[in-house]
């Protein structure tokens, strides 16, 4: 029998929303208006534009659709944990003036409540690390079915699972043996924030996340890697070792953090 393992939706608190998810400190700032740098390049990627249907699968707190109907799209917004329909449902409710719709339900990503090719794009942000493998290839099905021929699915996950599997070893290695191994905990899942532990079971590379795509039947994939701007103080030496880790290959396949993907239904099919 097949592992059909699902994460419980009540390990999405509020506290994990406001206080853990990406972006929550520009969305505390700014009520939503201000996107974290992480969404607003998967969101440039997506270009969203007057007169589109969206769909953003685990729509969290509801930024992102507050900024489509803003450029005039309509979009709507699933996700399986209540808290996120409470916070989603505040985010678009002073939308009204906007020019594009918005709108907000519980579902499943694996069991999507709309009808076949209706969506122009399908944005699925800092979601796949949160799906066991079955999951993510039944949500894959579901969105390639309701979207549009032609029409285009993007992609933001972290971490980089090369980083974590074969690059913090060593990062946290080094960083051990310059006394601040207290900051790099012996799980990655636990770097920075130590609620991943419990919610991430499917970090991705490059290759995998393509790979995934084209399996579930989209065809112009592109998959490429990112890391936010590494502007710390430090020696020559680290800065130096910087650059090469995360600017020229091979090394930065498994020192940059971010994946990114974008891939299209056939224009046929």
């Amino acid at each position: 029998m097949s592992d059909q393992r699902s994460l419980p939706p009540d390990l999405y608190t509020k506290e994990y929303f406001l206080h853990a998810c990406e972006g929550f400190e520009e969305f505390s700032e700014s009520q939503g208006d201000r996107l974290s740098r992480r969404l607003t390049a998967a969101f440039a990627v997506a270009e969203v534009s007057a007169g589109m249907k969206v769909l953003d699968v685990g729509c969290g707190r509801g930024e992102i659709l507050r900024h489509c109907a803003r450029l005039g799209a309509d979009a709507f917004g699933i996700d399986y944990a209540p808290v996120a329909l409470e916070l989603a449902s505040q985010a678009v409710a002073g939308e009204a003036e906007s020019p594009g719709k918005t709108g907000v339900a519980q579902s499943d990503a694996k069991r999507l409540p709309f009808p076949n090719s209706y969506f122009d794009r399908v944005l699925m942000f800092d979601v796949v690390e949160h799906l066991y493998p079955w999951e993510l290839a039944q949500s894959l099905a579901e969105i390639r079915r309701v979207l549009k021929p032609g029409g285009a699915f993007i992609v933001h996950t972290a971490p980089n699972v090369w980083y974590d599997r074969y690059a913090y070893p060593l990062v946290r290695f080094v960083r051990n043996l310059m006394g601040q191994g207290a900051a790099y905990p012996k799980n990655p899942r636990a770097l920075n924030v130590s609620a991943n532990v419990e919610v991430h079971v499917n970090e991705q590379s490059q290759l995998s996340l393509a790979r995934a795509l084209r399996q579930a039947g989209f065809e112009r994939v592109k998959a490429w890697l990112e890391s936010p701007p590494q502007n710390r103080q430090e020696g020559a030496a680290l800065a130096g070792a910087r650059v090469v880790l995360f600017k020229l290959p091979p090394f930065r396949y498994f020192f940059e953090r971010e994946v990114f993907a974008v891939g299209r239904k056939p224009a046929r099919g």
